[in-house]
């Protein structure tokens, strides 16, 4: 009886343990094993991304695009409307409210593609 009532005092203390948060949190809410592609944000200001990007889509269907919502909001706009283009799922994290604040910077990962619940074989790149 002690050990449930401290584990249900700690996780609504401190909220339900989560496995592997900061990969989660780098991959946009994905285990880096699911993950096929991802890209930083300094990658997506290149205007040529945006065709490879189209062609990799092409080449995987039933995946889910991912977008980290803290960039820029007319490059949240541009993947969001690519995506639907090729009826592709996907979601944009924003990750508000989660215990480690930290401005975005051009190193993070701004476009991920990754499979909903299926380990990656082979990731594209990352």
């Amino acid at each position: 009886m002690a050990e449930d009532l401290s584990s249900f005092i700690q996780s609504h203390l401190y909220g339900v343990p989560q496995l592997r948060p900061d990969e989660k949190r780098a991959f946009l809410g994905n285990f880096r094993e699911r993950v096929a592609m991802a890209v930083t944000i300094r990658q997506l200001a290149d205007p040529k991304m945006t065709d490879l990007l189209a062609k990799i889509l092409k080449q995987y269907p039933g995946y889910r695009v991912y977008l980290n919502g803290r960039m820029p909001q007319k490059r949240i706009i541009q993947y969001m409307q690519q995506a639907q283009s090729f009826n592709y799922p996907f979601t944009v994290m924003a990750q508000d409210g989660m215990r480690v604040q930290k401005a975005v910077s051009p190193t993070d990962f701004g476009w991920v593609l990754a499979h909903p619940t299926e380990k990656i074989a082979r990731p594209i790149l990352i």
